[in-house]
C-alpha cells in the first residue's frame, strides 16, 4: 500500500497488475496445458508482482510538470542475508536426487520409439535445492517488507488516463528474485474553469450582451500564464469560439503546445 505524502488520510492500496505472470513462452505453455500452478522451473528466484498506483492530478499540475512523493509499504531485498536465503555461516544445500536441476529425466516407450521428458523432482519439489537454515531475518524468502520513500516526476503535458511505468519499483521477488515493476496511473480532478480536449483547452468568459453584441475588450485566464488581454469581436455566435495559439497544454517530450478556445457566455 502507499500513503501520498503531506496527506494523514488513509493509505492508497497497490492494485496488482500481475505476477511473475504469463510473460514468457514457458508461462503461456504452462497456461494453456495445465502446469500454470507449478513453479516455472528450478530454483527459488522469483520475480515479483506488478502493481499499479492511482495518482489524481489538478490539471495545473498536469501543465506544469510535477514530482510526486509517495510512502509505499512493500517487499524490499533482505540486506542480512542479500537474497542468499540463508543464515550467515551456511548455504543452500544441492539435492542429491535431481542434482539441483529441479527436475528428474525420465524415458517412455511409445509407438513412435523412445520419448524422453523431465518430471518436477519429488524430494525437492522442484526447487533443486534444500535451505537447512534459514536466514532467520526473512525466514528465508530472500525480502522483508518495510515502507520506503518513492518519488515519481510527472511530465508536462501528461493527460488523463496515462499510465508511468516505474521499471524495478515494485516489490522484490521471493527467493532473491527481481524486483517487478510499479505502475502510477493517472487521473485529472474536474477542474471549475478549463476543460482538456487532448492538447488544447477550452474556457468560457461572461461578458454584458451589449458588449458581445458591439465588441470589445476583456480579460481572458489562462491555465499557466496570467490573465491575456483579448480583443472580442462583436456580434459572437454562440458556436463560435476565439483561437489563442500556444496557449493550451504543453505536449509532451516539448513539442511545442496545444491552443486554447475561449467561448463568449452572453449572459452576464
Amino acid at each position: 500500500m502507499a500513503d501520498r505524502g503531506g496527506e494523514s488520510a488513509g493509505a492508497v492500496r497497490l492494485t496488482v497488475v500481475g505476477g511473475a505472470g504469463v510473460d514468457n513462452y514457458r508461462d503461456i505453455m504452462d497456461a494453456f496445458f495445465g502446469s500454470a500452478g507449478t513453479k516455472p522451473g528450478p530454483g527459488r528466484a522469483r520475480r515479483g508482482t506488478d502493481a499499479t498506483l492511482p495518482l489524481d492530478l489538478d490539471l495545473e499540475d498536469m501543465a506544469r510538470g510535477t514530482v510526486e512523493e509517495f510512502a509505499i509499504d512493500t517487499a524490499v531485498l533482505c540486506t542480512a542475508c542479500s537474497g542468499g536465503l540463508a543464515a550467515t555461516g551456511t548455504t543452500l544445500e544441492k539435492c542429491t536426487d535431481c542434482g539441483g536441476a529441479g527436475q528428474v529425466p525420465k524415458a517412455t516407450r511409445s509407438f513412435l520409439g523412445q520419448v524422453r521428458t523431465a518430471s518436477e523432482c519429488r524430494k525437492c519439489k522442484g526447487l533443486g535445492t534444500f535451505l537447512p537454515h534459514p536466514c532467520p531475518t526473512c525466514d528465508g524468502d530472500g525480502r522483508v517488507f518495510t515502507r520506503r520513500t518513492l518519488h515519481v516526476r510527472i511530465p508536462a503535458g501528461i493527460d488523463h488516463g496515462m499510465r508511468i511505468k516505474l521499471a524495478g519499483e515494485g516489490e522484490a521477488g521471493p527467493g532473491g528474485g527481481p524486483a517487478a515493476d510499479l505502475y502510477v496511473d493517472v487521473a485529472q480532478r474536474a477542474h471549475p474553469r478549463f476543460t482538456r480536449d487532448g492538447d488544447d483547452l477550452h474556457v468560457q468568459v461572461v461578458l454584458p450582451p451589449e458588449q458581445v453584441a458591439g465588441g470589445t475588450t476583456a480579460l481572458v485566464p489562462t491555465l499557466i500564464d496570467g490573465e491575456k488581454n483579448v480583443r472580442i469581436p462583436a456580434a459572437m455566435r454562440d458556436d463560435q469560439a476565439l483561437r489563442l495559439r500556444d496557449l493550451g497544454m504543453p505536449r509532451l517530450e516539448g513539442q511545442g503546445r496545444g491552443d486554447l478556445f475561449v467561448h463568449v457566455d452572453p449572459d452576464g
